[in-house]
């Protein structure tokens, strides 16, 4: 049985949360395979919003197996605020939530760190969402990253001394030393919660689950557009968010890929710093926002809006291998008249291009739109594709010639049930 692999197509934030609950009840296994706290996975159901960080978005069905990989990194301490915040449910995640010995743990000194590598950017600042998510990732790089297996080492203090040793310096060069034991008592608290769930070798565990035709789905955090090698970079995050992530992730073998279900918004949105080619900073963009309730689901910030940049998705989709498009918040669109969609760039040199361009970041890049006749309609009770309005259906459409991948799903409001499914398996 193959992996299938669900991902965000743009800068995070696209609603993989929502798609993975919906599609959950089709597979035994849901696996998270990078990223860490800075990811917000938000699902309403039953008229109440819940939001995942760290845990996979198929907990709340109980005979799924959910597992944390290897490429996630994890903080204890916000880890046992998430159990703690799921006690009303009656789950019983000690028998189906698994995490990996080679899961890289956040301390509270890597958040420490992040806040201070931010400050001394100034106006060059990533954006951060300050949960030490970079310097986790570059501790692992380093080669001297803790791992969730080592909570169960017996020399795991002395472990845990020699990294906060390491900190303690290069927080003195940023005058920041006083910050390092900031947390450690309520980290080390969490460390004993997570010595109490089943801490395993997943790679060995989720090829098991492949040998024995056992339904995996592999669900990313962040965006295409925010990978760390393939994203607008250096405004990207710390780790591989494409399909190709979910290889090293989880430990699975190229060969044993199968669908990648890729998630896009009907318009844009970016959290933080970077270039955003279609970003809108008049009455419109700020009416998406408030259509949208575009805020991070993680740190609270208001979103940048913008209409949907199809250079933009087209590169995400080729760079995955996408082989369905999952559209989500078509909703909110209902309000607009008229739609516009990016479909070129103009660079500085007047040439126009379909490509993500390498200088994105320091060139001026002007989209060039087609403008679409709105549906101007609410969308409530559409159950079927061909319910909904002609000229979403016009809309999906468009996006198809273009980008060459069909839209399957299409979500029309944040609720589990509302969602409108073109093929279903």
């Amino acid at each position: 049985m193959k992996v299938d692999v669900l991902l965000g197509l743009q800068w995070g934030d696209e609603g993989k949360g929502k798609v993975v609950d919906y599609l959950a009840p089709k597979y035994q296994v849901v696996a998270r395979f990078q990223g860490g706290p800075n990811a917000g996975h938000t699902l309403e159901f039953d008229n109440v919003k819940h939001v995942l960080h760290q845990i996979p978005s198929g907990i709340f069905r109980q005979d799924i197996i959910n597992i944390i990989g290897n490429g996630v990194v994890l903080d204890p301490i916000i880890f046992k605020k998430e159990i703690e915040s799921l006690k009303d449910f009656n789950l019983n995640l000690t028998k189906n939530l698994y995490i990996s010995k080679k899961a890289q743990i956040i301390l509270p000194s890597h958040r420490a760190l992040d806040a201070a590598l931010e400050k001394a950017k100034g106006k060059n600042k990533i954006g951060s969402t300050l949960k030490g998510i970079g310097p986790a990732y570059q501790d692992k790089i380093g080669r001297h990253g803790l791992r969730v297996g080592d909570v169960l080492a017996p020399n795991f203090k002395d472990k845990y001394q020699k990294l906060l040793d390491e900190h303690r310096r290069k927080l003195s060069y940023f005058g920041e030393e006083s910050l390092i034991h900031e947390g450690e008592s309520e980290f080390l608290e969490a460390v004993e919660l997570l010595k109490s769930f089943n801490i395993v070798d997943s790679e060995y565990m989720i090829n098991q689950q492949i040998k024995q035709n056992v339904t995996v789905l592999a669900e990313g955090a962040q965006g295409s557009l925010l990978d760390v090698d393939f994203g607008s970079y250096p405004f990207v995050t710390s780790s591989t968010t494409i399909a190709s992530g979910a290889c090293t992730g989880l430990g699975v073998a190229p060969r044993n890929i199968g669908n990648v279900y890729g998630i896009f918004k009907a318009y844009c949105t970016r959290v933080g710093s970077g270039p955003f080619p279609t970003e809108l900073h008049d009455d419109v963009g700020e009416m998406l926002r408030k259509e949208g309730n575009e805020f991070g689901a993680t740190t609270g910030r208001p979103r940048r809006c913008g209409w949907l940049d199809l250079p933009a998705l087209k590169y995400a989709v080729m760079i995955n291998g996408t082989t369905e498009l999952f559209m989500m918040k078509a909703d909110v669109l209902n309000a607009f008249e008229e739609i516009k969609v990016c479909t070129h760039y103009e660079l500085e040199d007047g040439s126009l291009t379909d490509q993500m361009p390498y200088e994105i970041c320091d060139q001026t890049i002007k989209p060039i739109y087609k403008t679409l006749k709105g549906w101007n309609t609410s969308l409530k009770d559409a159950r079927e594709f061909d319910q909904l309005p002609a000229e979403l259906l016009d809309y999906i459409s468009f996006i198809e010639s273009s980008i060459e991948v069909p839209v399957n799903l299409v979500s029309t409001g944040p609720n589990r049930k509302e969602t409108v499914i073109r093929n279903p398996h």
